[in-house]
């Protein structure tokens, strides 16, 4: 795009994500891992995170969230935090695990 980039081949793991409704659903029985949609990364200087209606979802490299803590005080499995749509509460999604992965590991 002109502006901003896309990020895709990421998997959800604790949620999946609803097309029609465009934003985080239940996963559905059985079913670990699913692929998220196409993200576009839009820049904005000093923006302020909504304070309902979205889930700051953390992206990791692979499914071991634990690394060693880097100089940023964050594990060097972490990549960044990312903000998708939601009509639960953030706790909801934090008590389920959901995050998004770079690499399954199988």
């Amino acid at each position: 795009p002109n502006v901003g980039c896309y990020i895709h081949g990421l998997f959800l793991e604790g949620a999946r994500w609803d097309a029609a409704a465009g934003q985080l659903a239940e996963s559905r029985p059985k079913e670990l891992y699913t692929e998220m949609a196409v993200i576009w990364l839009v820049p904005v200087p000093n923006r302020k995170p909504p304070e309902s209606g979205s889930y700051l979802c953390p992206i990791y490299k692979t499914l071991t969230r634990a690394g060693t803590l880097s100089t940023t005080g964050h594990s060097t499995n972490y990549v960044i935090a990312v903000e998708i749509p939601t009509d639960k509460p953030e706790k909801h999604w934090i008590k389920r695990g959901t995050a998004l992965i770079c690499a399954l590991d199988f």
